[in-house]
């Protein structure tokens, strides 16, 4: 029995370094496909972080611009400007469910025109003026607006008319009604009411022409 058991020992078999070499490069291989994975990963959420940063330091560069630009108006406390929007309150530009200019939101429109049409050049931007209303409804000396929504169009229309009469291009500028929508304070006292009266100037991005057809 000895003698049978010495002689198994003597028999060729599988190398064990040949085995052990096997797996070491299969291991070695998944370490460095994780590895590659892993700094793949990496590499991406590193670029989206600087895209980010990037983008960041831009916004804040256009509203610094816009802020500049403004300075004047800011300073008098006759806008307010808060995440790239230009606010002014209805009282200042219009009576009481009337789209009718009043005179100093007329001058102070005229003040506006100058700066803004300076940076919406400099940046290649077209100006978004915003009209918007408390949520009552239209009263008796209002019944030639069917609803808020159309005393907001009409409000924004008649901003975006006299900002082009003080000379910003057609071209730069459109109205936009939101009614009572987006209400920045509540409906439920006067004060609240006073403050969702009002139009909002914003510049955006101008849209690209790129994929329009040209016309006959």
């Amino acid at each position: 029995m000895r003698e049978e058991l010495d002689a198994s020992f003597d028999e060729p078999g599988v190398p064990v370094w040949a085995v052990f070499g096997d797996l070491m490069a299969g291991l070695l291989g998944a370490f460095v496909l994780i590895l590659v994975c892993a700094l793949g990963m990496q590499l991406e959420l590193a670029s989206k972080l600087e895209t980010e940063v990037k983008q960041r330091q831009a916004e804040a560069k256009r509203l610094q611009t816009l802020e500049q630009a403004l300075a004047g108006p800011l300073a008098a406390g006759r806008v307010t400007l808060a995440n790239g929007r230009i606010g002014i309150n209805g009282s200042v530009l219009f009576a009481f469910n009337s789209a009718e200019l009043q005179p100093e939101g007329r001058q102070l429109l005229k003040s506006l025109a100058a700066p803004l049409t300076a940076y919406l050049k400099s940046r290649d931007e077209i100006l978004m003026v915003s009209g918007f209303t408390d949520d009552r409804q239209m009263r008796d000396n209002a019944r030639q607006f069917a609803d808020n929504w159309e005393l907001s169009a009409q409000r924004a229309l008649t901003v975006t008319r006299a900002l082009i009469e003080a000379g910003i291009p057609s071209s730069s500028i459109f109205a936009a009604a939101f009614g009572s929508e987006q209400a920045v304070a509540s409906n439920a006292d006067a004060d609240g009411r006073s403050k969702n009266r009002r139009v909002e100037m914003a510049p955006t991005p101008r849209p690209s022409n790129a994929n329009a057809k040209p016309r006959d």
